[in-house]
C-alpha cells in the first residue's frame, strides 16, 4: 500500500535522476556528497518538499533539464501538423462546410456556427501553421495560440466527431502553451541564444507526465466495469488477425476475455506506474509500444497510438536526448539536437542555495501561478470524468458525451431499428423521414442533446417541403455491449417542444434495462444452436409501447419467440392478433405476410416484455447455393473431370483468371456476380500476401493523394479570397485536378473488399 501511494505521488514530481541532472549542472562540486533517504532516492523529492506551501513552490519550480520537454514538442508538432490533414478533416473540408447546403450540425454551444467555406480553409491553415511553428519551436506562444485556438474552435463545433484522443491533443496543445518548450532544439533558440538550453520548471514534466498517468489510469478504472471484466465490450475484436498468434494457445472467447479485455484492463490501471519507476520502465515501454502498435491497426485513431508513444519518453530522465544523439556520428550532429551537457540557468525556476546562479534564488509570483496551476489543473483533471453528475443533460444510456472520461472503448453499439416521424402541425398528416437525412454523421442517435438539436434543425427545414409546425418523433434501437435491442428515447415525445437542459436529467430518456444483462449468456447458447443461414435478434422493450415492424421479402421462416413478459402481435394487413406468453412462438409466413407488410408487437405486461426473431435471408442462402454449384462446377471444368460441354452463358467460368472481361461476357447475372465475387477474393488475398514494401507503397499512394487534395484545395480557397472566384469553367477544373485519385483498379478497393469477406468494422 505505501509503495502505491508512493508512486500515486511520484507521477507529480519526478525522479532521482533528475534532481541528480540538475544539480550537476547548476551547483558546485562539494567535497562531501550528502546523504538521500529512500525516499528521496526512489522519487527524487524529500517529505520535507511537501510540508509547506514555499517548499512545494521549489519543488515545482526546481530546475530541469529541457531536452526531453524539446523533442516531445517537436514530436508533438509533427502528428499534429499531420493530424490535421487527416483526422481534423483538410482533405474532405469542403464536403463538410460546403455552401449553403442544408446540414443540421451539433455544436456544443448552439450559437458557434461554421464561417464560410473559403474562411474555414483559412481557419484551418492558421491551425497549420500553429502546429507547423510547435514543431520548429519558431515564434513559440504564437504558434500554441494559433494552434490551440482554432482547434479548439472546430472541436467545439462539431460534438460528432469527440473521442478521447481528440480531446487529448486539444488539452497538451494548452499546456504546451503556458510551457517552455522552446528552450531546446528549436529556432527560437537560435534567434534567442539567452533561452538556448536553458532550464524549465520541474512543473513542465510534471503536468504532462501526470496527463498521461490520468489517461492511462483513468482509463483502467472505466474499464473495471462489469461488461468489460465479463468481456461483452470488444468481443468481436477476438475475430482480428492480429490476434491469430493467440488463438493458436487459446480459444476464441478466451483471447476476448483474457487477451483483449483482461490485458487491456491490466495494462491501462499499470501502464502509468510501470513508466514512472527506473526498474519496471523497460517493460512499460516493451508492453505500451506493442498495445499501441496493434490498436494503430485495429482501429482508425489516426495519430493518437503515436501521440501515446512520443508522450512515453516523457518519463525517461530530462536528458535522455542529449545521451542518444551523443551516439550518432560527429558529422551528423549539425543538424541533430544538442548533446552539450551544458545548461543556462532560468528565471522561470527557484534555485536552491547550493546553486549558484546570477538569477538568484527569491520566488516570483510566476513562480507561485506555476504551483496554483499544477495543482488546480490536476485536480480538474481528476474530476471531469466524473462530472456527470453536472451535466446530467448529456448523460443518456451511458454517462456523458464521449470524449473527456477516458472510458476508451468500454461500451460498443449496435442499431437495429430507427425510425424519425414527422406529424404536420396544421394538417395533421404523418410520414417518414430516412434516418439521418440532413446530418453528415451518425452519432445523433446515441445523445439525447444531439437529438434535440437535430430535431430543432429539421422543425426549421421541414416547412421548405410544405410541412408546417413540425412534430418530430425518433423511435431509435440499440444494443449496448450485447444486450437486448431496446429503445433510447421515448418514441411518444415530440423532441422539437421536449425540455432540454445540460444540468438536468433528461425526461425522455429511457432507462438502460441492465436487469436483463444475464440473458447475454442464454443469447450465446440460442445462437450456438442455429446454422449458418438463420440470423436472430433479440428485442427488449417497455410496457404500454410498441414496435412496428414489417418482414422483407427476402426473409423466410420468420418466427417470433417470447422469453420473458406477454405481447399480442398484430398483421396489420390480415387484420389477425395473437396473444403470447413467456416461451410460446408464432410463425410468421411471407404467405400471410407479403413484402413491405408491417405487423406490431404490443408489449401487455407490466415488466419488460423479452422476444426474438428468428428468420433465414432465403435469397441470400439460395445465392450461396447457387455460388457452391459454380466453384463446384468451375473446379471439375479446371482439372478436366466434367465431361459435358458448358451452356453459353456458363462459358465465362472457364475464362483465364483475373480476367475482368468474362464478368462483362457474362449474360447470366448470377455468374456475373460469382466472377466478380470471385475476383475480388483474389484481390483480398493478394493484399494479404503482400510483402512489406508493397503494402508501405500503397500506403503512401493513399496518403500521397489524401493530402494532395487537401493542400490543393486549400490553395484554391485562399485564392478565392485573396482576388475571388474566378470563372465557373476555372474552377470545376481546378477542384476536378484536385480529386484526381490512383488508378480506380486500386482507389478505394478496401471497402469493396471488406464487404465481401466479412468483418468490414475491423
Amino acid at each position: 500500500m505505501e509503495a502505491r501511494d508512493a508512486a500515486a505521488a511520484g507521477a507529480l514530481v519526478s525522479s532521482d535522476r533528475e534532481e541528480q541532472t540538475a544539480k550537476h549542472e547548476a551547483a558546485p562540486k562539494k567535497d562531501k556528497p550528502q546523504t538521500k533517504s529512500r525516499m528521496e532516492q526512489i522519487f527524487g523529492f524529500k517529505k520535507e518538499d511537501l510540508t509547506s506551501w514555499h517548499s512545494l513552490v521549489s519543488l515545482l519550480n526546481r530546475p530541469t533539464d529541457p531536452a526531453s520537454l524539446g523533442i516531445f514538442r517537436c514530436l508533438f508538432g509533427l502528428l499534429m501538423a499531420i493530424d490535421i490533414t487527416q483526422e481534423r478533416g483538410l482533405t474532405h473540408l469542403d464536403y463538410k462546410y460546403l455552401d449553403g447546403a442544408p446540414v443540421c450540425r451539433f455544436p456544443l454551444f448552439n450559437f458557434l456556427q461554421p464561417l464560410p467555406m473559403d474562411w474555414m480553409y483559412l481557419v484551418y491553415v492558421v491551425m497549420f501553421l500553429g502546429a507547423f511553428g510547435i514543431m520548429l519551436g519558431c515564434f513559440y506562444r504564437l504558434s500554441c495560440l494559433m494552434f490551440i485556438s482554432t482547434y479548439w474552435y472546430i472541436f467545439f463545433l462539431d460534438k460528432t466527431t469527440w473521442n478521447n484522443h481528440s480531446y487529448l491533443y486539444g488539452l497538451i496543445g494548452f499546456q504546451l502553451t503556458l510551457m517552455d518548450g522552446n528552450r531546446y532544439w528549436s529556432v527560437d533558440g537560435l534567434r534567442r541564444p539567452s533561452i538556448r538550453n536553458a532550464h524549465v520548471p520541474l512543473w513542465n514534466y510534471t503536468v504532462l507526465r501526470a496527463q498521461i498517468f490520468i489517461v492511462y489510469f483513468i482509463a483502467g478504472i472505466k474499464k473495471l466495469d462489469a461488461d468489460w471484466v465479463e468481456g461483452y465490450s470488444m468481443s468481436y475484436l477476438a475475430h482480428h488477425w492480429l490476434f491469430d498468434p493467440f488463438k493458436l494457445i487459446f480459444p476464441v472467447e478466451l483471447v476476448s476475455l483474457l487477451v483483449i479485455h483482461g490485458g487491456g484492463l491490466v495494462l491501462d490501471l499499470t501502464a502509468g506506474y510501470l513508466l514512472f519507476f527506473d526498474a519496471t520502465r523497460p517493460y512499460a515501454f516493451l508492453f505500451v509500444t506493442y498495445f499501441h502498435c496493434m490498436n494503430s491497426q485495429l482501429f482508425s485513431i489516426g495519430m493518437f497510438p503515436y501521440t501515446m508513444l512520443a508522450t512515453s519518453a516523457l518519463f525517461c530522465y530530462p536528458d535522455w536526448p542529449r545521451r542518444f544523439f551523443a551516439r550518432f556520428p560527429a558529422f551528423l550532429r549539425v543538424v541533430l539536437p544538442s548533446t552539450s551537457p551544458t545548461t543556462q540557468p532560468s528565471t522561470s525556476c527557484v534555485y536552491s542555495e547550493t546553486q549558484a546562479t546570477s538569477t538568484g534564488r527569491q520566488e516570483t509570483p510566476s513562480h507561485k501561478l506555476g504551483a496554483i496551476f499544477t495543482i488546480l489543473y490536476l485536480i480538474e483533471q481528476f474530476f471531469m470524468p466524473y462530472s456527470h453528475f453536472v451535466t446530467q443533460g448529456y448523460n443518456n444510456l451511458t454517462n456523458g458525451l464521449y470524449g473527456y472520461s477516458w472510458d476508451m472503448m468500454v461500451h460498443s453499439r449496435s442499431h437495429q431499428h430507427v425510425k424519425i416521424t414527422y406529424k404536420d402541425g396544421k394538417t395533421g398528416e404523418i410520414g417518414y423521414l430516412n434516418p439521418g437525412v440532413f446530418t453528415q454523421s451518425r452519432r445523433w442517435k446515441d445523445h439525447g442533446d444531439m437529438l434535440k438539436q437535430y430535431a430543432t434543425c429539421l422543425s426549421q427545414l421541414l416547412p421548405r417541403y410544405n410541412i408546417s409546425d413540425p412534430e418530430i418523433y425518433f423511435d431509435i434501437w440499440v444494443s449496448i455491449n450485447e444486450r437486448f435491442q431496446q429503445r433510447i428515447f421515448d418514441p411518444r415525445v415530440d423532441i422539437v417542444k421536449a425540455d432540454w437542459s445540460p444540468f438536468r436529467p433528461i425526461t425522455w430518456l429511457m432507462p438502460l434495462l441492465v436487469d436483463l444483462s444475464p440473458w447475454r449468456t442464454k443469447f450465446q447458447e440460442i445462437e450456438g444452436s442455429l446454422d449458418n443461414q438463420t440470423e436472430i435478434v433479440f428485442i427488449a422493450d417497455f410496457p404500454g409501447l410498441h414496435l412496428e415492424n414489417f418482414v422483407s421479402e427476402d426473409l423466410g421462416n420468420t418466427s417470433i419467440h417470447l422469453l420473458q413478459g406477454k405481447v399480442n402481435v398484430e398483421i396489420v394487413d390480415q387484420n389477425k392478433n395473437y396473444t403470447l406468453q413467456a416461451g410460446e412462438q408464432i410463425k410468421v409466413q411471407l404467405h400471410t405476410v407479403p413484402a413491405g407488410a408491417y405487423h406490431k408487437v404490443f408489449t401487455v405486461s407490466e415488466e419488460p416484455s423479452c422476444y426474438m426473431y428468428i428468420y433465414v435471408n432465403t435469397t441470400e442462402a439460395a445465392l450461396q447455393e447457387n455460388f457452391t454449384k459454380l466453384f463446384e462446377l468451375q473446379e471439375r471444368v479446371r482439372n478436366g473431370t466434367e465431361t459435358e460441354p458448358l451452356p453459353p452463358e456458363l462459358q465465362p467460368l472457364i475464362a483465364v483468371d483475373d480476367d475482368e472481361g468474362s464478368e462483362v461476357n457474362a449474360t447470366d447475372p448470377i455468374v456475373r456476380l460469382f466472377l466478380k465475387r470471385q475476383r475480388r477474393m483474389k484481390e483480398v488475398k493478394k493484399r494479404r500476401e503482400a510483402g512489406v514494401l508493397e503494402r508501405l507503397e500503397r500506403f503512401a499512394v493513399k496518403k500521397y493523394y489524401s493530402i494532395r487534395r487537401g493542400f490543393l484545395m486549400t490553395a484554391i480557397a485562399l485564392r478565392n479570397l485573396a482576388v475571388g472566384l474566378p470563372p465557373l469553367e476555372q474552377l470545376t477544373r481546378e477542384v476536378a485536378f484536385a480529386n484526381m485519385k490512383e488508378p480506380p483498379a486500386e482507389a478505394n478497393q478496401d471497402e469493396r473488399l471488406k464487404d465481401e469477406v466479412g468483418h468490414g468494422e475491423l
